[in-house]
This record gives structure tokens, C-alpha cells and sequence, in this order.
């Protein structure tokens, strides 16, 4: 059985988890990232006629500082639109997996103007995508990614990368002789980008940014 060390932040980070599992896998669960509401936001809706979502995170984030959910969602894939149901949105429509495929989503629906609440550090910006498109945006930080104090497992023989950040903490973590006897499957090609420094075994990208996609690597 191949040990799989999951690096994504939790409560993603279990459910990855449970999936591999069921694919026949050991995952060895280590987060390098671990997320946190940033308190005392004040969520201004008046006038929003939709939120986008870009992350599970962020969704939970809002949750903890707003109780609106009348509002339609974008969210951007389906870990997101879980979270959103989860949260207690109704209306919520997909993105495709990708920030500028909900874009062009949300700019086919007609909808503005759109509160993105988001990261402190967002991997792009939705609010400049969709200003863009000629669609009426502003985004709200809700909340923070933090690196941890774990260690790299040393009992692995793979690891999952779900963002180019927690590439960067890994890159890090790992060294340069341990990564020849590993393989690494990275989410997207800017998550695979900060590992080619390091001459892995077998460095794969998902060919959608999705977790399906990702997972289905590891059937190779």
C-alpha cells in the first residue's frame, strides 16, 4: 500500500483522507497550512446581488462572521459549493474548478455587484477577473492561511499538493535526496511549478484543477 502524505489544510485535509482510503491508500495527514477566521471583519451586503466563492475556507469564514445566506452563490468548484450547502446556501451555481472559469460564470449570469470574500493572501484576484468582464466586484478578507509546525513524514512515498503555497512549504520541508524516491501530484500547474526545483521520481499535474482530477493520478 502506497503512503500518501496529504499537506492540504483541514477539515479538506480528512475528507482527502477518506478518499484515498477508498482508492486502497494510506494517507499520512500533515497539514504545512491551517486556515483561520480573521475576527471582527464587518460583511457589508448592501447592494450585492451574489457571493463568490473561490475556497471551502472561505465559505466557513464567512459563515463565522455573517448569518445571511439569502444571497446567491458562485462558488468555484465542488468542494466550495459542498461547503456552501453545507453552510446553509440555497442557490449555488459552479465555476468549473478554475477562478477564471467563475469569472466567466458569473459574468454570463448578469449578476453585480458580487462580494468575494477571500484570503488574505488569494492565490489571484477574482474582484480585478471580473472588473475585467465589466462586472461590478469588491472583495472582503475573511480569513488567513497560517503554516504549521508539522514536520514532512518521513514514511511516505508520495505527497498531494493542492496549492502553490503549500507547494512552497513543502519544497522547503523536503530535501533534495529524499524527493528522488518520491512521487508528487500537484492540482494545477502553478501548485506543480514551486516543486520542479527538486528532481522527484515522478512529478504529475492534474489536467483540471479539481480534487477528482488529482486523485485520479494516483490510478496511474
Amino acid at each position: 500500500m502506497r503512503r500518501v502524505w496529504i499537506t492540504r489544510t483541514q477539515p479538506q485535509a480528512d475528507a482527502t483522507a477518506t478518499r484515498l482510503r477508498a482508492m486502497g491508500l494510506e494517507p499520512v495527514v500533515a497539514p504545512v497550512l491551517a486556515s483561520r477566521t480573521v475576527a471582527g471583519v464587518d460583511i457589508d451586503l448592501s447592494g450585492i446581488d451574489a457571493l463568490a466563492f473561490t475556497s471551502a475556507a472561505s465559505v466557513r469564514a464567512f459563515a463565522d462572521l455573517s448569518p445571511a445566506r439569502d444571497l446567491p452563490v458562485f462558488a468555484v468548484g465542488t468542494a466550495t459549493a459542498e461547503a456552501a450547502r453545507g453552510a446553509g446556501f440555497g442557490t449555488i451555481r459552479m465555476g468549473g474548478g478554475d477562478v477564471h472559469l467563475l469569472a466567466a460564470t458569473i459574468a454570463e449570469a448578469g449578476l453585480g455587484p458580487v462580494l468575494n470574500p477571500t484570503a488574505r493572501e488569494p492565490a489571484a484576484d477574482l474582484a480585478v477577473l471580473l472588473a475585467a468582464r465589466g462586472v461590478s466586484a469588491r472583495s472582503v478578507i475573511v480569513y488567513e492561511t497560517i503554516p504549521t509546525d508539522l514536520a514532512a513524514p518521513t514514511d511516505i512515498d508520495a505527497v498531494l499538493i493542492h496549492s502553490p503555497r503549500a507547494a512552497r512549504i513543502a519544497a522547503d520541508l523536503i530535501s533534495p535526496a529524499r524527493a528522488q524516491a518520491l512521487s508528487a501530484f500537484a492540482i494545477s500547474e502553478a501548485a506543480a511549478a514551486p516543486l520542479r526545483a527538486l528532481a522527484f521520481a515522478n512529478l504529475a499535474t492534474a489536467p483540471f484543477p479539481d480534487e477528482a482530477s488529482l486523485l485520479s493520478l494516483l490510478q496511474g
